[in-house]
């Protein structure tokens, strides 16, 4: 593999050979067309070459260390069986960034790290800073606010902390609930039954679900009402005892649903709200935010937790971050 180097930023060059022990692991690690090593040539600065088992680091010592961390965590990763992509490279070179984490694994240790969440499909661990803290949150708190842009893993990290504890009976139930707001158009009469109705409003939701549990769990475990999916407005009068509760998007809810939901809480239950406050899709007229609302109200009490996300921590693709990133800053 040789590339045209990319200009190293300034500092002290240093040079830097790794080799890895085990060559059949090596286009994982590479990725297709090299494209996981192109990342991280991108993104740090330097210049690296392949040749066999062997890569060579080149540019400034301190973004090559940081190279040399990196892919020795990414090889580390795959010799436990986890996927290696884009996206990842960008995580690790964030928690790389960040070593007062010290649940991440490091370049020079290759035991499981403690911050993860197993589920019946996969284990999953942190991909930016602000994921592993948020992880830790969902596992020393009663009621966890998740705040922040689409894409940074808010709602799916709290169904994935909610199979996890569902599947070892730390909760009886798993209550997923969104308000049924239209994005900004007016879809007008649905046809169908209730549960016809509403489902689209909550298919994401199923799909993350989907992704945590196999298909046929997902059906059961929701016609045995394990698992339960509904609109906000189907949990008024309830008391959720022994329950891992999260309502998503809301920021959609009035500030009287937002209280109605958060008064809900019973014994042994967990309760995730995420939403962005910066995209209300509520109609005109309608009262402000419950969940600016709540913020503002609940902030700094005890028992509550609030996990703030950026453009940075975005997971999906990374045109995604920019994207947000575009809309959020000042406007030309």
């Amino acid at each position: 593999m040789s590339r045209k180097p990319v200009p190293a930023q300034s500092g002290e060059r240093s040079r830097v050979e790794l080799t890895f022990d085990k060559p059949q692991l090596l286009a994982q690690l590479f990725g297709q067309y090299d494209q996981n090593l192109v990342a991280l040539e991108h993104r740090l600065g330097i210049y690296i070459t392949a040749r066999g088992n062997r890569v060579g680091l080149e540019g400034s010592a301190e973004q090559v260390a940081m190279g040399r961390d990196v892919l020795n965590d990414l090889y580390k990763r795959i010799q436990r069986g986890e996927d290696i992509d884009t996206g990842l490279v960008d995580a690790s070179i964030a928690m790389m960034a960040e070593p007062e984490l010290d649940g991440i694994v490091s370049a020079e240790t290759s035991a499981i790290p403690p911050i993860m969440i197993r589920t019946r499909k996969k284990t999953i661990v942190p991909r930016t800073p602000a994921q592993a803290h948020y992880m830790r949150e969902l596992t020393t708190n009663d009621v966890i606010f998740a705040l922040g842009p689409a894409g940074t893993g808010k709602t799916y990290l709290a169904v994935a902390q909610a199979v996890s504890q569902l599947i070892t009976g730390s909760v009886q139930r798993l209550i997923l609930s969104r308000p049924a707001v239209e994005a900004g158009e007016k879809l007008g009469f649905l046809p169908g039954d209730m549960k016809e109705k509403v489902d689209p409003y909550l298919r994401p939701l199923y799909d993350a679900l989907n992704d945590c549990l196999p298909a046929e769990q997902v059906e059961r475990r929701i016609s045995s009402g394990e698992i339960e999916i509904a609109p906000i407005a189907f949990m008024r009068g309830r008391t959720l005892a022994d329950a891992f509760i999260i309502l998503d998007e809301a920021q959609n809810t009035t500030p009287a649903q937002m209280k109605m939901f958060l008064t809900r809480f019973g014994e042994r239950s967990r309760m995730v709200i995420c939403g962005d406050p910066m995209q209300v899709d509520l109609p005109g007229g309608v009262d402000a935010s419950g969940l600016r609302d709540a913020v503002i109200r609940l902030e700094g009490i005890e028992g509550i937790a609030m996990s703030r996300f950026t453009a940075a921590d975005v997971v999906r693709h990374p045109i995604v971050g920019r994207i947000v990133e575009a809309y959020e800053g000042p406007k030309a």
